[in-house]
């Protein structure tokens, strides 16, 4: 398993990337490839790079304002949804 791996196109080449890190997030990734059980370094970074371009998740505006909401819930400026339906009587049904 420790052949690189593509996207299933068997035409597809590879190509080697060079980055730059620091010692303290190449010894997370070491910690983490290890502990999930990958073969190697490389195995980890490609399936970590492809979730991330298969499955992306948050950009940075999504994330301001989800921790903008969080900042809100913590300060009371807003309410969670339990909180309101308490509140107002309402149910969720």
């Amino acid at each position: 398993m420790s052949e690189p791996t593509t996207d299933g196109n068997e035409d597809d080449e590879i190509a080697t990337v060079n980055f730059k890190a620091t010692e303290s997030l190449l010894a997370q990734i070491d910690d983490t490839w290890q502990g999930r059980g990958f073969n190697s370094r490389s195995e980890f970074i490609r399936d970590t790079l492809r979730d991330a371009v298969e499955f992306p998740t948050f950009d940075r505006d999504e994330l301001i304002a989800l921790l903008g909401a969080e900042e809100e819930l913590r300060d009371e400026a807003t309410m969670s949804a339990e909180k309101a339906r308490e509140q107002f009587g309402t149910s969720d049904e």
